[in-house]
């Protein structure tokens, strides 16, 4: 998650399939908003933000605190009390920044722009503000900058934002519009900036960060007229570094007592007429409140996918903030004319029902917010494969981290083989199988040819692991950084493939990538019982400490070999068996939870977090670890723990995630978990039964069938399942298959307050 670099009409909202969520009514029309809280999550590590957006947005309009250090990924942090302006592009939960772009802030008085250089995390026209007078909704984000007595609100389309400022009477009011202020301060390696009329702007940057060649063009329409004043110029950074920068400072007539001004914005990764035509289509008028309707509307579709019984207002909080947060990315990535950057770094015309994506946390999102979408969204999800497959296409390998249609070496894994396969083990495939298996034989092996994308990112997506893994039959740890990790990854992204291979009909190719998927065992240590780095001679890590952590130089990954020791989702069993068996297992399992929980190393990731003894819940690579007690035999183990992290780690409160919220992952989990049950191995379309935390939900598919959840003698403190009823047939083992709820099901739980036998199965 701390993931360093390498290197229309308002109502066309709804209308249109490429950037709405689910067209299905809600139900009873509820107001499923009023239960979010998009500040969950922008204090501690969670690094979310509370701008105005709708699902799937191209453009994230929200308000800027910081620019530098860990926290400031996403551009907002709670406790930062003086805020830089709005900008256009903005990343939700991650653990690496980039965007920031065109940051707009309205002034009266004096426009400040020096001293630009030596502010940390401000710039000097800065505004101090007040969470007392903030307020954030889906699709609505107000706040009052004390410094210049002006009010903003935002609220947006997918590819447009309108912005109401409402001013006090005076005779200097204005704008600024940055074009060279970004979020990590970037560096920018081209800035455009035009006026186009007494009420249009535009302008153009490319950036070169995370993104190695981010490009963003905007669109900028005032509702009064206006004076520019182009400020491009050099300045010196602390470094003595020539920087340039280009921003508009803009002023307006004289304003009277609370008048209101309007500016509308409009982005696209094509070109400044892409973004103007994404402006007047998506808002033509200067009708503020209708475009907030249509986001509130286009929201409530979305999270009136699963309605939820509960009591407790705070855990209602959480779980619509949850599915919120798992509404926001990947983002379209395609104009209202079809146009979209490919990954060619070239402009195609695409068309608007095969959408284009961008931002793809799959080393996050795979495990979760994935399976959750083969759910609540399978169509939605082979867009996104879909997606995935046009890359490969034009970039030459399928991505593993895609940001604003770049590669980023970013993270461990070709996880994108793991979406394929899972749709394709459900049946909701709906791409090409022999294009899914030539792209994800490709990402198995170390070939950098006809990659699109500079040399030291094409190294880094292709690295010398992928070779010795497939000659040697595992990594060398003296070779490569993250052997273990990478090997584990490989492992089930092989076997992955071998399911890719069997709908390609290619007999040769399951079985060659089946037994790759078996190179897990190459890693574990009898001796110790551990996952164990080892080198090019045979020999195993020393000196070895299961508690060592030595961030992006050791031989995990954001991990140490207590969580990475469970990661063979694919061959539980075998785990099992190389453990000695399911008492041994178990008795292992119980280690983990109960050791002591300190770490070492000279640098520890700090994405170990959400510790539960060893076990980290802050971090992916635990979040299927509390289901494999189901694997040994002792499930009442599972709905404990599983209880333990519903109740401690997700709150509703700022600091109310353990752990970078991971584009949807986080969220994901809990959503997942508190219906009662998780997937452990995409591909193998088997659910594994924690606990359900609601007296009652339904999930609303999209073939107008539910899953429905009864819970009998429920409390809080009935933890325990004393028995289940799956479509009115009693449930003795606790484990079932898409095939039992994909078109739809009812579940009937009997809960008590001490362990039972329940799902044992006799030995």
């Amino acid at each position: 998650m701390n993931k360093l670099l390498l290197t229309l009409a308002s109502g066309t909202l709804v209308a249109s399939a490429a950037i709405t969520a689910c067209t299905q009514a809600s139900a009873d029309n509820k107001d499923y908003t009023a239960y979010v809280d998009p500040f969950i999550g922008t204090g501690g590590h969670g690094h979310t933000f509370p701008g105005a957006i709708v699902p799937n947005g191209m453009i994230q309009p929200s308000p800027d605190t910081r620019i530098h250090q860990w926290d400031a990924c996403s551009g907002y942090y709670y406790a930062d009390t003086l805020l830089n302006g709005f900008s256009q592009s903005h990343l939700s939960g991650t653990g690496c920044a980039d965007y920031g772009d065109f940051l707009i802030i309205p002034t009266v008085g004096e426009q400040v722009v020096d001293p630009q250089i030596d502010t940390l995390q401000n710039r000097p026209y800065a505004s101090s503000f007040s969470h007392a007078n903030e307020v954030a909704e889906p699709g609505y984000y107000s706040t009052y900058l004390d410094r210049y007595g002006v009010k903003a609100e935002i609220t947006s389309t997918a590819r447009a934002a309108i912005y109401r400022f409402t001013f006090p009477e005076t005779d200097k009011a204005g704008f600024i519009v940055d074009l060279d202020y970004a979020i990590q301060e970037q560096t920018n390696t081209a800035m455009e900036l035009e006026v186009v009329s007494d009420t249009e702007i535009r302008g153009y940057k490319m950036t070169k960060y995370w993104a190695f060649d981010q490009q963003l063009s905007f669109y900028a329409k005032f509702s009064k007229p206006v004076t520019v004043t182009k400020l491009t110029d050099t300045i010196l950074d602390s470094k003595g570094n020539p920087t340039a920068r280009c921003k508009a400072l803009v002023s307006l007539p004289a304003t009277t007592k609370d008048e209101q001004v309007y500016v509308k914005v409009g982005v696209s990764a094509v070109d400044w007429d892409g973004a103007r035509k994404n402006l007047e289509a998506e808002i033509p008028a200067w009708d503020f409140d209708a475009v907030r309707s249509d986001a509130r509307k286009a929201w409530n579709e979305y999270l009136s996918k699963i309605d939820i019984t509960t009591e407790d207002e705070a855990d209602r909080k959480i779980f619509y903030t949850a599915l919120y947060h798992t509404g926001i990315t990947p983002s379209i990535f395609m104009d209202v004319d079809g146009r979209y950057l490919g990954m060619d770094r070239k402009p195609h015309q695409g068309s608007l029902d095969k959408p284009i994506y961008t931002v793809y946390s799959l080393w996050d999102t795979y495990r979760a917010f994935h399976p959750l979408m083969t759910i609540i969204a399978p169509e939605r999800n082979n867009e996104y494969i879909n997606s995935l497959l046009v890359k490969y296409q034009e970039g030459g390998l399928l991505p593993m981290w895609e940001l604003a249609g770049n590669y980023t070496a970013t993270m461990t894994g070709y996880h994108a083989v793991s979406l394929m396969a899972d749709a394709l083990t459900k049946g909701i495939s709906n791409f090409d199988p022999a294009l899914a298996y030539e792209a994800a034989q490709k990402s198995s092996r170390r070939d950098t040819s006809g990659i699109v994308t500079p040399l030291p990112v094409k190294v880094a997506l292709q690295p010398m692991s992928k070779e010795y893994k497939n000659k040697l039959g595992y990594i060398p740890c003296d070779l490569e950084y993250e052997s273990v990790a990478k090997g584990l990854e490989y492992a089930y992204d092989d076997w992955c493939i071998s399911l890719l291979a069997e709908a390609a009909g290619d007999t040769a190719g399951v079985a060659r990538y089946a037994e790759l998927g078996n190179a897990y065992k190459q890693y574990f240590d009898p001796s110790v019982r551990f996952m164990r780095g080892n080198d090019s001679k045979g020999n195993w890590r020393t000196p070895f400490s299961p508690r060592s952590s030595n961030h992006r130089a050791d031989d995990y990954c954001e991990g140490t070999a207590w969580q990475w020791t469970w990661y063979v989702p694919q061959d539980v069993d075998g785990l099992i068996s190389l453990m000695g068996g399911e008492d041994a297992f178990a008795g292992k399992l119980d280690s983990l939870f109960t050791a002591d929980s300190s770490l070492e190393g000279d640098l520890v990731s700090s994405d170990i977090s959400g510790l539960i003894g060893q076990y980290a819940h802050g971090n992916e690579p635990s979040h299927h670890i509390i289901y494999l007690y189901n694997y040994a035999n002792q499930p009442w183990k599972a709905q404990e723990l599983v209880d333990k992290v519903l109740k401690e780690q997700y709150r509703a409160d700022i600091d109310g995630l353990s752990g970078n919220e991971d584009c949807g992952q986080m969220s994901a989990w809990y959503i997942l978990s508190s219906l009662g049950f998780y997937q452990v191995a995409p591909g193998r379309p088997v659910y594994s039964i924690g606990r359900p935390w609601f007296e009652h939900a339904e999930v609303r598919l999209p073939n107008g069938k539910s899953i429905e959840i009864k819970v009998d003698n429920y409390s809080k403190d009935n933890m325990y399942i004393e028995s289940v009823k799956l479509n009115g047939k009693a449930l003795d083992r606790p484990f079932f298959n898409h095939s039992d709820i994909v078109d739809g099901a009812v579940f009937e739980y009997v809960m008590t307050d001490k362990p039972t036998e329940w799902g044992v199965s006799a030995k």
